[in-house]
C-alpha cells in the first residue's frame, strides 16, 4: 500500500503556534467570561500528552500484531486510493463515535478516558491531555479491518481525526456557522461534552462529524456556559495520579464488593453505578434475626 503521511507529527508545529496564539488571546482579553489558562493544569495536560505519546507506542505493538492477523485472515481488501480514502475517515468516524460513547459508559473504559476529562479548564492544551492506557479503543475498529481496511490505512485516519478534535477545544470561538454546526463537531458542540452539569452530561460524542451524534440521540446544543471538569473532581497536578485515578478507585470498589454480580456492575457498569438496595422485606428479615 501507498506510504501515508504521519499526519500528527506534521501537525505539532500548528499545535504549539495554535496554543500560543490562544494564549496571548486570553492575555490580551482577561475580563472574557472563559475558562482561560492555568500554569499547573496546563503543565499537566503537556506532561500527559507527551507521556501518551511513549506508552501509545508501547500499546500499539499487540494491537498491530491483532490487526495484522485479522487483516491476514480476511479475503476482502480495500485499496488506498483518492476515492476510497473519504469512505475510510467515514467508517473511522462512525467507529470513533461508538468507542467515544462505549468509554462514557462502561467503566472500565471510562477509567482510560477520565483523564481527558479531568481537567477544570477548557483550551487548547486539554486536547493534549491524553491517557496512558490507549490500549481500550481497539475492539472498536475490528470491523474495519475485517472488511479490508489495511491496519495503516485504519492508523491514518485516526490521526487525521485526532488532529481535527484539536481545535475545537477552545472557548475563543463562539459558534461557527449554522451549515458547520449542523455537520460537523465544533467547539461550541465539544463544551457541551466537557461540561459537568446534568444536562450536557454524556453528550457529543462525534470525532468530527456530529451527525452521528444527531441520528442516535445524544445531541445536545450549547444553552448555557458549562461547568468543565468531572462530576467529582480530582485536586492533583501529578499526571502519574491523573493517568491511574480511575484505575485506583474501581481496584477500592471491587475489594469492597459483596459479590460477584457487584463487581461486574462496578466493571462493567456506568461510572456512576451503585448496587441496587437490598429489598424491605430481606432488610426486615435481617433486623429480625439480629
Amino acid at each position: 500500500m501507498p506510504n501515508l503521511p504521519d499526519v500528527v507529527l506534521w501537525s505539532i508545529p500548528a499545535f504549539v503556534l495554535l496554543a500560543v496564539i490562544e494564549m496571548v488571546s486570553v492575555r490580551l482579553h482577561p475580563d472574557d467570561d472563559a475558562a482561560g489558562y492555568e500554569t499547573k493544569d496546563a503543565a499537566t495536560s503537556l506532561g500527559m500528552g507527551l507521556g501518551s505519546l511513549f506508552f501509545d507506542f508501547l500499546w500499539k505493538i499487540p494491537i498491530v500484531m491483532i490487526y495484522t492477523a485479522v487483516h491476514s485472515l480476511t479475503p476482502l481488501r480495500v485499496p488506498v486510493l483518492w476515492w476510497t480514502i473519504p469512505a475510510m475517515l467515514l467508517a473511522q468516524d462512525f467507529f470513533y463515535y461508538w468507542s467515544h460513547r462505549g468509554h462514557h459508559v462502561i467503566r472500565i473504559l471510562w477509567a482510560c478516558h477520565v483523564v481527558h476529562h479531568s481537567s477544570r479548564k477548557f483550551n487548547l492544551t486539554t486536547a493534549l491531555r491524553q491517557p496512558w492506557t490507549g490500549w481500550t479503543s481497539w475492539p472498536f475498529y475490528l470491523p474495519m479491518i475485517a472488511l479490508g481496511v489495511h491496519p495503516a490505512a485504519l492508523a491514518f485516519c485516526s490521526s487525521v481525526s485526532l488532529v481535527y478534535q484539536f481545535w475545537i477545544h477552545t472557548e475563543r470561538i463562539d459558534k461557527m456557522p449554522r451549515w458547520f454546526e449542523s455537520v460537523l463537531n465544533t467547539p461550541s458542540h465539544h463544551r457541551v461534552h466537557h461540561a459537568s452539569q446534568g444536562g450536557y452530561l454524556d453528550r457529543n460524542f462525534g470525532g468530527i462529524l456530529i451527525v452521528w451524534d444527531r441520528l442516535f440521540g445524544s445531541f445536545v446544543a450549547e444553552t448555557e456556559r458549562p461547568v468543565y471538569g468531572l462530576t467529582k473532581n480530582i485536586s492533583t497536578y501529578n499526571p502519574l495520579r491523573v493517568a491511574t485515578h480511575e484505575y485506583t478507585a474501581i481496584a477500592r470498589d471491587l475489594r469492597a464488593a459483596a459479590n460477584w454480580r457487584e463487581r461486574a456492575g462496578r466493571l462493567l457498569g456506568g461510572p456512576g453505578w451503585q448496587p441496587a438496595p437490598p429489598a424491605p422485606a430481606a432488610a426486615a428479615a435481617t433486623e429480625t434475626v439480629a
